[in-house]
């Protein structure tokens, strides 16, 4: 895929998308398990069933609500574009493609395979700042910015 052809506001619905469809499931496999809880018979024979079904529904809830708080950020990330590179950028290297958002890791579109990386990590924070050409290094890594947006 060339440069050229991917739109920001793409990647970003793209990401959302991602991201609304992972609480979709999160919501549907904690009602599955809301509903079979109930239905486990309330005897001490089956106290250490009901116990894990809480702690596996309180993971779900965590889950959701991680997943729910990245909605959330990616709502506040603003979609200018800079000669540097800032939050909301989306970089082109010479060996990846990364959009500065949301922590959500690799992603596909459009056939190709980019970054979703948050502001915090230590990926970005070495990006922040640098221009079209500008050469960085993180874990013996050495990587050249092409293009900003």
């Amino acid at each position: 895929m060339h440069k050229n052809t991917v739109v920001k506001s793409d990647v970003r619905t793209h990401i959302k998308e991602i991201i609304v469809q992972k609480i979709q499931k999160l919501e549907r496999f904690l009602e599955f398990t809301l509903e079979a809880s109930r239905e486990v018979k309330k005897t001490p024979k089956y106290d250490s069933i009901r116990e894990e079904m809480q702690e596996e529904i309180y993971q779900m809830q965590k889950q959701l609500a991680t997943q729910k708080q990245l909605l959330a950020k990616l709502g506040k990330v603003v979609n200018t574009t800079g000669a540097s590179v800032q939050h909301g950028s989306l970089v082109f290297t010479n060996k990846a493609r990364f959009y500065i958002s949301v922590s959500l890791g690799e992603f596909f579109f459009e056939g190709d395979r980019f970054y979703a990386i948050s502001e915090e990590s230590p990926m970005a924070k070495i990006m922040f700042g640098k221009k079209v050409g500008d050469e960085f290094e993180l874990n013996t890594i050495s990587q050249i910015i092409e293009e900003i947006w």
